[in-house]
């Protein structure tokens, strides 16, 4: 270590500011109420018919009032004399175990008893066709079975590829309906194909299954319900593509185009399926999607609690620290790479003993000639961009940008006795 330190000892961490930078906050009151509104207005109820098993989809991204919607759902269903049952919609995580995906569900306060329906978790496929490339289609066996599926998702960009439909309801049917099996036929051509591949296969299932309604969520830039769409079937993909367009302009992001040296407190799979948004920090697991801020090196820190020890997305940083090492738990990270082929982000990034250190290392990487220079940014994590840190080096900029509020005087970032960050209180408890 003594001759990492060397290298670094003489390299310059800058002076911060705290900055907030201000999104579009539109936002619907009582989500739940609107829900059950646009559930009477559209006329889809109608699709129900009393006695009807229907089987409910729902996820396992942490959507804004996602139990509040699902039970909205169920309710409704149930005033038109039919049986609601909830189907854990979610290719393979949970550890692609049905008492995993039951679990994931509960986390986010879907039970049985809260939602007054049952849960039916399993596994088990069903094959109901092929794409024209030999790929097959898959769909959960219990779901197939039902009367009638509605999907319920949240729409936004994907990640990894770029296309008329990338995050949604298109998406949930292709590989959530379809269980990890599912997941991994969409992954098994890679993400070049996967705008193609997943409304396609959502298609040929929409053709083939009682899907009778989705309801589709947008979100603004804090996370908060800002349109509710209950799409009937045969318009789903349609109107899916131009939600895309909304939820993309409304995603929160680094108001800064270039940045030297990206800092990153917190990563995990509570925050993105990449541990960190790709749509945020510039930097993709795939050649196939593209967007956001050029950055030259990035640094992430640590790992939520929540993330479990699923480090995914740490292989997209250039640096990481010891600790954030020490808590990785290598099977669940490395079964992510394995379901959806991109191994990148479960590979370990130079590894240095601290936050300090790492920090350094960044800077002294980013090549730029004098290191006093640096255009530092430093976030809680991808979902947190209201308020974020920034050198000196980028006050002027900040000035003169119409929705960033300059927060604070210059101040040395401060670290403990072990190099790491010492956090205000409220940066490393904030976690939601």
């Amino acid at each position: 270590m003594s001759v990492l330190r060397e290298l670094l000892k003489d390299i310059p961490i800058p002076q911060m500011v705290k900055i907030r930078q201000k999104f579009d906050r539109a936002i619907i009151q009582n989500p739940e109420e609107a829900l059950a509104k646009e559930l009477s207005a559209s006329g889809v109820m109608e699709t129900i018919q009393p006695g009807q098993q229907v089987a409910v989809a729902v996820g396992s991204r942490g959507i804004a009032n996602i139990a509040g919607f699902t039970k909205t759902t169920l309710d409704a269903i149930k005033a038109r004399g039919a049986h609601p049952f909830i189907v854990p919609c979610m290719g393979s995580h949970g550890g692609a175990t049905a008492e995993g995906q039951t679990e994931v569900l509960e986390h986010l306060g879907i039970t049985e008893a809260s939602m007054g329906a049952p849960i039916r978790s399993s596994m088990d496929v069903v094959e109901i066709d092929k794409l024209p490339n030999g790929l097959p289609v898959y769909v959960d066996r219990i779901a197939s079975e039902a009367d009638a599926i509605v999907v319920i998702n949240r729409v936004k960009p994907h990640t990894a590829f770029r296309g008329r439909i990338e995050s949604g309801i298109m998406k949930m049917i292709a590989i959530g309906l379809g269980k990890q099996k599912g997941a991994e036929a969409c992954h098994q051509l890679g993400f070049k194909y996967m705008a193609e591949n997943v409304p396609a296969m959502a298609k040929i299932m929409i053709d083939k299954l009682p899907i009778v309604f989705g309801v589709a969520l947008v979100e603004n830039a804090y996370d908060e319900t800002c349109r509710i769409e209950v799409l009937p079937a045969a318009e789903i993909e349609a109107r899916e593509e131009e939600l895309l367009v909304e939820a993309k302009s409304r995603l929160p992001k680094i108001l800064f185009d270039q940045v030297d040296v990206l800092v990153i407190d917190y990563i995990g799979k509570n925050i993105s399926g990449d541990g960190m948004d790709p749509n945020v920090t510039g930097r993709y697991p795939t050649p196939y999607a593209h967007g956001g801020p050029d950055v030259s090196k990035m640094v992430v820190l640590d790992l939520t609690p929540e993330t479990k020890g699923n480090a995914n997305g740490v292989g997209t940083a250039d640096f990481t620290t010891q600790r954030l090492v020490d808590k990785t738990n290598l099977t669940f990270t490395y079964a992510n790479g394995l379901t959806s082929t991109v191994c990148a982000p479960t590979k370990i990034a130079t590894t240095l003993e601290n936050d300090f250190y790492a920090i350094k290392a960044a800077v002294k990487t980013c090549n730029i000639l004098d290191y006093t220079t640096c255009r530092l940014v430093r976030i809680q994590d991808t979902l947190h961009l209201g308020e974020i840190e920034i050198s000196v080096n980028l006050l002027e900029e900040a000035r003169q940008h119409p929705d960033i509020e300059i927060l604070s005087e210059p101040y040395e970032l401060q670290f403990d006795a072990e190099g790491n960050i010492v956090h205000d209180g409220k940066a490393s408890s904030s976690h939601h």
